[in-house]
């Protein structure tokens, strides 16, 4: 397939193995159980695409341009979204995103829902109104980080110094204080 302009495509597993991912546009594809892994894209727009069950392990996404892309059962084991620029939006469901790198990303309003975002790193993001449903953030890292409106209050596993991190009106349940409590050593019983 030449590098081009795709729109309103479906790809499965077999067709993307042959698409060049360099200087190419997508806009409300689909990629069905796609290996993307390891993947070096460079110059790619992926404008209301949806990715179903693909594996993007590794994939940097230094300067790709993600516009209302939806992640869907993806594993994206230490994808780094990382990058100055405001060009970015996403949704994730059921996703396996231990590892990721979101640092000094602005992406308020995202939805991670049900993920897994073990040592995922957030420092330096704007996650104002983010949705952390039934999401395990262990390990995760949470500096000079906005979380300012988030709801966290189904989020497990999380540790949250509310001294290096803005929270204003973020959500979060009584059992779910002892992640902001973590750093004094506080045992709640």
């Amino acid at each position: 397939m030449d590098a081009g302009h795709y729109q309103g495509r479906t790809f499965n597993g077999r067709d993307a193995a042959e698409l060049e991912l360099v200087e190419i546009e997508f806009e409300q594809c689909v990629f069905q159980s796609c290996d993307f892994s390891g993947v070096q894209m460079s110059g790619v727009v992926f404008r209301d695409c949806r990715f179903e069950h693909c594996n993007l392990a590794m994939v940097k996404f230094g300067d790709v341009v993600l516009r209302d892309a939806v992640f869907v059962g993806c594993k994206l084991t230490g994808t780094d979204f990382s990058g100055d620029r405001d060009f970015i939006s996403f949704r994730f469901e059921d996703c396996l995103l231990d590892y990721a790198i979101f640092h000094r990303l602005k992406i308020k309003k995202t939805c991670f829902l049900r993920c897994s975002l073990t040592d995922a790193d957030f420092s330096g993001a704007d996650l104002t109104s983010a949705d952390f449903s039934d999401s395990s953030l262990a390990g995760a890292l949470f500096e000079q980080t906005n979380l300012e409106k988030a709801d966290l209050r189904t989020a497990r596993n999380y540790s949250i110094d509310p001294e290096k991190n803005r929270l204003r009106k973020a959500q979060f349940s009584l059992s779910g204080v002892t992640g902001l409590l973590h750093k004094y050593g506080i045992v709640v019983e």
